[in-house]
């Protein structure tokens, strides 16, 4: 080993003695890829969000190339990284991220379940399961009793009814109460602004708007510079922290995804996620799920498909309704074409071998599930 690398080493370890004695943590600090490629605010914002992060006293690295992905993913793999800051990253169906925002009512932080991917698509079950994602992340970032408010949207009172049979069976939630006068569990515009609920339970599609609007309102909308960032990809089986931002997202929201990011490791969010999803599922959740699929079949048999053998998936499809999208898999499955579903910070998307995305999107356009 040589003097200079003998130093480097010394100097690593009274760091990490700093560290320790500065948070009570004889650990190691996590350390966060951010793999960014696309910003519309350029790599000098990027580093700039690192410097601050590493200010506060956080550890993390750029990773840069048309490859981001896929070096992210093998950092991560052989724990060179533990945890990652990226944008455009298709997590598989059942998986969607949890953004936490500063509310401008009264600077309260508040978990918005969910921003990014779909947790089901069913609209109510994945709201439902939406909210076990908030409790998972806000118990993760210290919140050992986090309040649950649903935002008065399309689906609220049937995932309030669910979650209520839920919390009858032994899952123990914590609703909110409305600030207005009339209170209950379903959230107003007001609650939002407030922050009334630590979890605000929603569809991925207004958690992606109101992320946006709660991030830039301060700066006319084209550069993030509020909150810790769209957050991270949750699901039950899911093994990784992979945090989303946005293209808009300034310096300091992706200082914020870094800092969201070590929280979620050192408090060991994956062990939180276990037991969570153990709970619930033990109050029932599952068969809650199966009941609200049985009320809304069609009386008419869906036609069984066999799935062709498996292929490493290249290309992607974007433009299809999130409702329609495990049957357009269906449809190439039925021409031959192996094909996967996934959801990107755009929408839904159909994977698929690369040799095989023109027939597909031929396929796809005829059946109308694209234009």
């Amino acid at each position: 080993m040589s003097e200079k690398q003998i130093k480097k080493m010394i100097a690593d370890t009274f760091l990490d003695i700093a560290d320790a004695l500065e948070t009570g943590s004889f650990g190691k600090k996590p350390v966060i890829g951010v793999a960014v490629a696309g910003t519309e605010h350029g790599m000098d914002n990027i580093y700039e969000g690192v410097k601050l992060a590493e200010k506060k006293g956080f550890k993390a690295v750029v990773i840069e190339g048309e490859d981001a992905h896929k070096k992210m993913e093998k950092m991560l793999d052989e724990g060179e990284i533990q945890g990652a800051v990226t944008m455009h990253y298709p997590f598989p169906i059942g998986v969607s991220t949890v953004g936490r925002v500063i509310t401008p009512g009264k600077g309260k932080e508040m978990f918005l379940a969910t921003t990014t991917g779909t947790s089901s698509t069913d609209r109510v079950e994945g709201m439902v399961k939406n909210a076990v994602y908030g409790i998972i992340s806000a118990k993760a970032c210290g919140i050992a009793e986090p309040t649950v408010g649903i935002a008065n949207i399309d689906g609220a009172r049937q995932t309030e009814k669910i979650l209520m049979k839920l919390k009858e069976g032994g899952y123990p939630i914590s609703f909110a109460q409305s600030s207005r006068a009339d209170g209950g569990v379903v959230m107003r515009g007001n609650d939002l602004l407030e922050g009334t609920a630590d979890v605000m339970v929603m569809d991925p599609l207004t958690g992606n708007l109101m992320m946006k609007i709660f991030s830039a309102y301060t700066t006319g909308g084209s550069y993030e510079s509020l909150g810790y960032g769209y957050g991270p990809g949750i699901g039950e089986g899911y093994d990784k922290v992979i945090m989303i931002v946005s293209r808009a997202s300034g310096a300091p929201v992706i200082a914020g995804a870094i800092q969201y990011a070590t929280e979620l490791l050192e408090n060991k969010v994956l062990d939180i996620a276990a037991a969570e999803f153990e709970a619930a599922n033990k109050a029932g959740l599952k068969q809650l799920l199966e009941e609200l699929k049985a009320s809304s079949k069609s009386a008419a048999p869906a036609e069984e498909v066999k799935m062709p053998p498996k292929e490493v998936c290249t290309a992607e499809i974007h433009g299809i309704e999130v409702i329609d999208l495990e049957d357009a898999a269906k449809a190439l499955w039925a021409a031959g074409i192996y094909a996967e579903t996934g959801m990107g910070c755009t929408g839904p998307v159909v994977l698929m071998a690369g040799d095989k995305e023109e027939k597909a999107r031929e396929i796809l356009t005829a059946k109308g599930y694209i234009g």
